[in-house]
Protein backbone atom coordinates (compact mmCIF):
# COMPACT_ATOMS: atom_id res chain seq x y z
CA UNK A 1 0.00 0.00 0.00
CA UNK A 2 1.39 3.48 -1.10
CA UNK A 3 2.11 6.17 2.00
CA UNK A 4 -0.06 8.33 0.32
CA UNK A 5 -3.21 5.54 0.75
CA UNK A 6 -1.43 4.66 4.58
CA UNK A 7 -2.14 8.06 5.03
CA UNK A 8 -5.06 8.25 3.93
CA UNK A 9 -6.31 5.85 5.85
CA UNK A 10 -4.97 6.67 8.96
CA UNK A 11 -7.08 9.90 8.55
CA UNK A 12 -9.74 8.04 7.73
CA UNK A 13 -9.66 6.52 11.20
CA UNK A 14 -8.53 9.46 13.09
CA UNK A 15 -11.66 11.43 11.10
CA UNK A 16 -13.96 8.36 12.44
CA UNK A 17 -12.97 8.58 15.96
CA UNK A 18 -13.05 12.42 16.45
CA UNK A 19 -16.49 12.36 15.32
CA UNK A 20 -17.57 10.14 17.91
CA UNK A 21 -15.67 12.52 20.12
CA UNK A 22 -17.65 15.45 18.79
CA UNK A 23 -20.91 13.30 18.98
CA UNK A 24 -20.31 12.77 23.03
CA UNK A 25 -19.22 16.11 23.02
CA UNK A 26 -22.66 17.57 22.19
CA UNK A 27 -23.85 15.34 24.79
CA UNK A 28 -21.44 16.97 27.60
CA UNK A 29 -21.66 20.40 26.74
CA UNK A 30 -22.99 21.11 30.14
CA UNK A 31 -20.63 18.20 31.50
CA UNK A 32 -18.23 19.97 33.56
CA UNK A 33 -21.35 21.82 35.63
CA UNK A 34 -23.27 18.94 35.80
CA UNK A 35 -20.33 16.84 37.13
CA UNK A 36 -19.67 18.89 39.71
CA UNK A 37 -22.96 19.25 40.98
CA UNK A 38 -22.56 15.55 41.81
CA UNK A 39 -22.24 13.95 45.07
CA UNK A 40 -18.91 12.16 43.97
CA UNK A 41 -16.64 9.77 45.96
CA UNK A 42 -12.85 10.96 47.54
CA UNK A 43 -11.68 8.99 44.32
CA UNK A 44 -13.33 10.49 42.21
CA UNK A 45 -10.88 12.60 39.41
CA UNK A 46 -11.98 16.02 38.62
CA UNK A 47 -13.82 17.01 35.70
CA UNK A 48 -10.37 18.99 33.62
CA UNK A 49 -9.30 14.97 33.51
CA UNK A 50 -11.83 13.67 31.58
CA UNK A 51 -10.89 15.92 28.10
CA UNK A 52 -7.04 15.26 27.84
CA UNK A 53 -7.64 11.49 28.87
CA UNK A 54 -10.44 11.06 26.03
CA UNK A 55 -8.26 12.88 23.46
CA UNK A 56 -5.07 10.57 24.36
CA UNK A 57 -7.38 7.45 23.91
CA UNK A 58 -9.07 8.28 20.85
CA UNK A 59 -6.11 8.96 19.32
CA UNK A 60 -4.95 5.08 20.13
CA UNK A 61 -7.75 4.32 19.23
CA UNK A 62 -7.30 5.45 15.73
CA UNK A 63 -4.33 4.43 15.51
CA UNK A 64 -5.19 0.70 16.84
CA UNK A 65 -8.01 0.66 13.87
CA UNK A 66 -5.54 1.64 11.25
CA UNK A 67 -2.77 -0.86 12.61
CA UNK A 68 -5.44 -3.55 11.51
CA UNK A 69 -7.29 -2.25 8.87
CA UNK A 70 -3.57 -1.84 6.45
CA UNK A 71 -3.78 -5.88 7.42
CA UNK A 72 -4.77 -7.32 3.46
CA UNK A 73 -8.36 -6.60 2.92
CA UNK A 74 -9.56 -10.25 2.05
CA UNK A 75 -8.65 -10.91 5.78
CA UNK A 76 -12.36 -12.05 7.32
CA UNK A 77 -10.75 -11.82 11.08
CA UNK A 78 -9.64 -8.07 9.80
CA UNK A 79 -13.26 -7.07 8.95
CA UNK A 80 -15.07 -8.85 11.78
CA UNK A 81 -12.66 -7.16 14.25
CA UNK A 82 -13.09 -3.23 12.74
CA UNK A 83 -16.77 -4.64 12.20
CA UNK A 84 -16.32 -4.58 16.23
CA UNK A 85 -13.86 -1.52 16.85
CA UNK A 86 -17.24 0.90 14.85
CA UNK A 87 -19.86 -0.89 16.94
CA UNK A 88 -17.45 -0.01 20.38
CA UNK A 89 -17.58 3.41 18.86
CA UNK A 90 -21.28 3.64 18.38
CA UNK A 91 -21.53 2.78 22.40
CA UNK A 92 -19.24 5.32 23.18
CA UNK A 93 -20.85 7.93 21.61
CA UNK A 94 -24.11 6.72 23.55
CA UNK A 95 -22.94 6.61 26.75
CA UNK A 96 -22.40 10.49 27.08
CA UNK A 97 -25.73 11.04 26.24
CA UNK A 98 -27.09 8.65 28.43
CA UNK A 99 -25.25 9.85 31.22
CA UNK A 100 -25.33 13.78 30.56
CA UNK A 101 -27.30 14.72 28.46
CA UNK A 102 -30.79 12.32 29.39
CA UNK A 103 -29.01 11.90 33.40
CA UNK A 104 -29.75 8.01 33.23
CA UNK A 105 -27.56 6.89 35.13
CA UNK A 106 -28.80 3.01 35.94
CA UNK A 107 -29.56 2.99 32.03
CA UNK A 108 -26.10 4.72 31.61
CA UNK A 109 -24.27 1.89 33.76
CA UNK A 110 -26.66 -1.13 31.97
CA UNK A 111 -24.58 0.56 28.22
CA UNK A 112 -21.13 1.17 30.04
CA UNK A 113 -21.12 -2.71 31.07
CA UNK A 114 -22.23 -3.41 27.54
CA UNK A 115 -19.38 -1.06 25.94
CA UNK A 116 -16.38 -2.58 28.20
CA UNK A 117 -17.40 -6.05 26.70
CA UNK A 118 -16.96 -4.25 23.22
CA UNK A 119 -14.04 -3.27 23.69
CA UNK A 120 -13.04 -6.34 25.02
CA UNK A 121 -13.24 -8.17 22.45
CA UNK A 122 -12.05 -5.75 20.05
CA UNK A 123 -9.31 -5.54 21.58
CA UNK A 124 -8.68 -9.69 21.60
CA UNK A 125 -10.05 -9.66 17.70
CA UNK A 126 -7.15 -7.14 17.31
CA UNK A 127 -4.44 -8.54 19.33
CA UNK A 128 -4.72 -11.88 17.31
CA UNK A 129 -4.15 -9.97 14.13
CA UNK A 130 -1.42 -7.04 15.55
CA UNK A 131 -0.20 -7.62 18.93
CA UNK A 132 0.80 -3.78 19.10
CA UNK A 133 -2.85 -3.00 18.06
CA UNK A 134 -4.32 -4.69 20.83
CA UNK A 135 -2.10 -2.90 23.30
CA UNK A 136 -2.82 0.38 21.89
CA UNK A 137 -6.52 -0.76 23.44
CA UNK A 138 -5.44 -1.83 26.82
CA UNK A 139 -5.48 1.73 28.35
CA UNK A 140 -8.98 2.41 26.91
CA UNK A 141 -10.66 -0.57 28.27
CA UNK A 142 -8.71 0.40 31.70
CA UNK A 143 -10.42 3.54 31.55
CA UNK A 144 -13.42 2.62 30.89
CA UNK A 145 -13.06 -0.32 33.46
CA UNK A 146 -12.41 2.92 35.98
CA UNK A 147 -15.67 4.84 33.92
CA UNK A 148 -18.03 2.03 35.01
CA UNK A 149 -17.22 1.94 38.39
CA UNK A 150 -17.65 5.56 38.56
CA UNK A 151 -20.88 5.42 36.59
CA UNK A 152 -22.36 2.89 39.31
CA UNK A 153 -21.16 5.02 42.19
CA UNK A 154 -22.63 8.17 40.85
CA UNK A 155 -25.66 6.84 40.06
CA UNK A 156 -25.92 5.15 43.58
CA UNK A 157 -24.96 8.74 45.40
CA UNK A 158 -27.59 10.76 43.31
CA UNK A 159 -30.58 8.49 42.70
CA UNK A 160 -32.59 12.36 42.85
CA UNK A 161 -30.24 13.10 39.63
CA UNK A 162 -29.31 10.18 38.25
CA UNK A 163 -32.70 8.05 38.36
Amino acid sequence: MSRPNQALGFAAWLALCVATSGIGALASINARSFYAELVQPAWAPPGWVFGPVWSALFLAMAVSAWLIWRIPAESKARSVALGLFVIQLAANALWSWLFFAWHLGGVAFAEVLLLWLLIACTLVSFWRLKVVAGLLLVPYLAWVTFASVLNYTLWKLNPAILG
